[in-house]
């Protein structure tokens, strides 16, 4: 059983976009041929009493063989809920560090643990403290997809779907630092009275999205059906103002012919909403928006990680324990 320390998951900040995203068309449109591999695992899973998750943005014959799906925190809460000894994370690491935030008494395996996030790697603790002492009045507001490391420095963390809420919850504060995602930080500004200190970071995949890419789209389909993340450039010639903000309980979601890239805007990211949405049509806006960490992990990499228990995500308490502090109430809004 191996081990790896939490605090150095992230790698040095790399381009994603050498993915041959041909090759990985293929692997999600190929998954039947794997069918073998995924009735091999079942078994071991029911066995051992492993319990499996995984994010939406995983390839689909990871979140077939899944008894959980869920999207960054909340799957990691989800996971926390059940009595099952082993967790098999397949997501990012700084959500399988959220989980073993949450799980204490859980066993968490990161089947591969460079499944990074870029995003994460634009902050380091160094960084924040810098930050910090520059503004001293100003509470942090993390989001999500950071290490632990970052949150257990931080105020209160969010995410995309609660910012907004965890900023304006925050009253005795007149200043927000907001980190690592600046095109968040943007929108948020937007939406409340207090001074956002938005961070220079963002998610590769949701920034080079052009106002060119949306504008395409919007001029094939039905007027507010062009749905968009708040992590896209906000700015005048940005695509986030041609776009309404996404929640999966979204009417625009529920009713209707629905286009637009929904399962996280990322292309091969919908098999979750198509089952329960079976009769909308879901279109990406662009079939580049991969996010190559994401597709890292395959079954046999889960197959690896229960049969060898590996690897093993602890966050020391001394870390756990500041970072829950800031998750608790990202947790109690969500």
């Amino acid at each position: 059983m191996s081990t790896v320390n939490v605090t150095v998951f992230h790698l040095e900040l790399k381009s994603l976009y050498s993915i041959d995203v041909e090759s990985v068309r293929r692997n999600e449109i190929d998954a039947h041929r794997l069918s073998v591999l995924q009735k091999e695992i079942r078994p071991i899973i029911e066995r051992e009493k492993r319990r499996p998750v995984a994010h939406y943005y995983q390839r689909a014959e990871i979140q077939e063989i899944a008894d959980i799906l869920g999207d960054s925190l909340a799957l990691s809460m989800e996971a926390a809920r059940t009595d099952a000894e082993v967790l098999v994370f397949a997501g990012g690491a700084f959500m399988a560090e959220s989980a073993s935030i949450l799980s204490a008494g859980q066993t968490v395996l990161l089947p591969k643990p460079d499944a990074g996030c870029p995003l994460a790697d634009m902050i380091t603790p160094e960084k924040l403290l810098t930050a910090r002492k520059n503004h001293p009045h100003a509470a942090v507001v993390t989001y999500i997809n950071s290490s632990v490391a970052i949150k257990a420095m931080s105020d209160i963390c969010c995410t995309s779907a609660n910012a907004v809420k965890i900023v304006n919850s925050l009253r005795d504060a007149k200043e927000i630092l907001m980190v690592p995602d600046g095109n968040l930080a943007c929108y948020v500004a937007g939406l409340t009275n207090k001074k956002i200190i938005p961070w220079d970071g963002y998610c590769p995949v949701h920034h080079h999205l052009t106002a060119e890419d949306v504008s395409q789209e919007e001029g094939k389909i039905s007027p507010g059906n062009l749905c968009g993340p708040s992590r896209m450039p906000t700015g005048s010639s940005g695509p986030g103002r041609l776009c309404r903000q996404y929640h999966r309980d979204h009417p625009v979601c529920r009713s209707g012919r629905f286009q637009g890239d929904a399962g996280g805007y990322r292309a091969w990211g919908f098999l979750s909403v198509k089952k329960t949405e079976s009769g909308k049509t879901f279109i990406p806006i662009s079939d580049q928006m991969i996010c190559a960490d994401m597709k890292k992990i395959t079954l046999k990499d889960i197959l690896a990680a229960i049969t060898e228990m590996k690897t093993v995500v602890k966050v020391p308490e001394e870390v756990r324990i500041p970072a829950k502090k800031a998750l608790g109430p990202d947790v109690a809004i969500s």
